[in-house]
C-alpha cells in the first residue's frame, strides 16, 4: 500500500496570497504547500480523500488521470471545492466516480453540489454518493473510520488496511475520543494535522500531536495541513525520530 500527500497545506495554502512565506524558507520547495488532500493506492486500486480546490493541479503533478473512489472527511471549502474537476474523472471512467462521506458531510454536500450527483441541465451526474459505513472495503483496502470534532463540526478519520500494515489519515480535528484512540493505536504510518505550535480552536497544535503520538504509538508519523509559519527544515531539526513534516508530492510504501 503506497500512501502520496497531494497536499500539505492549510486552508490558505503556502505561501498565502501576497507571496507571504511566514517563517517558512522560500527557497525550500516542501515549504510550497497546497490544500490538504491525499492519495491511498494498493494493487491498482486508488482512494483520493478530499477533493481540495487545488485538486487538478495535485492529479498532474502525480500524473494520476483515474480514481476508482473518494471519500471526504468533511465538508469545508479547502477539503471539497475541487469537486468539478472529479468530471474529467467520469469522462475516463465513462460512468459516476464512487464517494463516500459520513451522513452529516453528505447532507451537506448534496446540498451544496446537488448538481454533481444528479446532474443538470442535461448534463449527467458525475459522482455516485453513498454514506460512509463505519467499516468497508475497496478493492484489497480495508477501510474503517471515527468521527473526530472539529469545532462546530465533525470530520471523519481514517484508518486504511492491506495484509496487516495500515495507515491513519487525520486531518482537521480538534480533539482525541476514545473511537479516535481505538482507530489509530498502533498504525504504522500516521498522517495527522498539525496546524501550527500555538493553539487553535479547530486545528491541533504542534505540542499536541506530539503528545498524541507518544500516546498512540505509530511507527511513523508524518505531519500535514501545516500553515506558513511552519518551516520545513526548522522541523526536522527539532522533530523527534519517527515524526516528520509532510510535504506536496511525498510517497510512502508500506
Amino acid at each position: 500500500m503506497k500512501l502520496r500527500i497531494l497536499g500539505s497545506g492549510t486552508s490558505s495554502g503556502v505561501p498565502r496570497i501576497g507571496n507571504d512565506w511566514g517563517a517558512c524558507d522560500p527557497a525550500e520547495p516542501r515549504n510550497q504547500r497546497t490544500r490538504a488532500s491525499a492519495l491511498i493506492e494498493h494493487a491498482g486500486t486508488r482512494i483520493l480523500i478530499d477533493t481540495s480546490p487545488d485538486m487538478r493541479a495535485q492529479l498532474l503533478a502525480a500524473e494520476v488521470g483515474m480514481i476508482d473512489a473518494v471519500i471526504w472527511t468533511h465538508e469545508h471549502a479547502d477539503h471539497v471545492f475541487g469537486i468539478d474537476d472529479l468530471r474529467q474523472i467520469f469522462h475516463v471512467r465513462h460512468r459516476p466516480v464512487p464517494a463516500y462521506a459520513r451522513p452529516a458531510t453528505e447532507a451537506a454536500l448534496r446540498e451544496k453540489f446537488g448538481y454533481v450527483f444528479e446532474g443538470q441541465h442535461g448534463y449527467p451526474a458525475s459522482v455516485s454518493l453513498a454514506t460512509l459505513p463505519d467499516r468497508m472495503a475497496i478493492g484489497a483496502i480495508e477501510i474503517a473510520c471515527a468521527d473526530q470534532p472539529h469545532a462546530s463540526i465533525t470530520s471523519t478519520g481514517l484508518r486504511f488496511t492491506v495484509d496487516g500494515k495500515s495507515i491513519g489519515y487525520a486531518t482537521d480535528l480538534s480533539g482525541m475520543t476514545p473511537e479516535m484512540r481505538a482507530l489509530y493505536a498502533g498504525v504504522d504510518l500516521w498522517v495527522v494535522d498539525a496546524l501550527r505550535r500555538k493553539p487553535h480552536p479547530s486545528h491541533p497544535h504542534l505540542g499536541q500531536v506530539l503528545e498524541w503520538v507518544d500516546e498512540l504509538a505509530p511507527q511513523r508519523t508524518v505531519l500535514i495541513h501545516m500553515d506558513q509559519s511552519m518551516d520545513y527544515h526548522t522541523l526536522r531539526a527539532e522533530l523527534p525520530l519517527g515524526i516528520e513534516p509532510g510535504f506536496d508530492g511525498m510517497e510512502i510504501a508500506l
